[in-house]
């Protein structure tokens, strides 16, 4: 019984673990992301270092083949001149630097082998990273997106068919408020049938509605002939 407990406590914590990682996983890839490139970082400064240890390991051995050869010439030189004892000194220092030229030379295949393995290894794993970023920026879209999405679709915001039925309601009645405008205004400078008769009698087209100055003054001259 003890045992069914433990693992139903065990199984339930698996699962708000995975609950917990769900719900926060931008977050957790966030930071995962930026941990793998802090170790890519670190990993590349472990190949500068290698390279400048080969580097140095290099120079080391061109000093070490340049004092065997300056060993080598004195030697011969006292062996010339019987000096069998300073010979034989001389003899043991080139021994020795000769174990130190081939264990610099095992140092430098060894770093050369390293060197392009890690370089293989930081190349792909850069290459990891990006995509892990590209995926990230993905993620963090789609996240958005979806959230958009949810709230378009909530009971307490209008939906987007809402929005677009009001938009089409406000058009037209904006089209309704132009079409009654340009009316009245065709109307207003529509001429009616007093207009017309009025440009009818100015035309000489039938009696005249009004006297003219013209026919004041006529009349008033009969007046005055006709007093007379």
């Amino acid at each position: 019984m003890f045992n069914l407990i433990v693992t139903l406590l065990r199984g339930r914590a698996h699962d708000a673990e995975r609950a917990f990682a769900d719900r926060n996983a931008i977050p957790l890839l966030s930071q995962q992301t930026r941990d793998a490139a802090h170790a890519i970082q670190c990993a590349r400064r472990a190949v500068a270092v290698a390279i400048a240890q080969n580097e140095q390991e290099k120079s080391q051995h061109t000093m070490i083949l340049s004092r065997i050869t300056d060993l080598e010439t004195r030697t011969l030189a006292a062996l010339e001149k019987g000096s069998e004892g300073l010979a034989r000194e001389a003899a043991g220092a080139i021994a020795y630097l000769e174990a130190e030229r081939d264990a610099s030379e095992k140092a430098q295949a060894q770093f050369t082998t390293a060197i392009a393995k890690l370089k293989g290894i930081v190349r792909a794993a850069e290459a990891r990273l990006q995509d892990l970023q590209r995926g990230e920026r993905l993620a963090r879209a789609t996240e958005q997106a979806q959230k958009l999405d949810l709230a378009a679709a909530g009971s307490g915001l209008a939906t987007l068919d809402e929005a677009e039925e009001t938009l089409a309601r406000l058009r037209a009645r904006q089209n309704q408020n132009d079409t009654i405008t340009s009316v009245l205004k065709e109307m207003d400078s529509a001429p009616g049938a007093a207009g017309i008769i009025e440009k009818l009698a100015n035309a000489d087209c039938g009696a005249l509605l009004r006297s003219s100055a013209d026919d004041v003054l006529a009349r008033l001259r009969t007046r005055i002939n006709n007093a007379a």
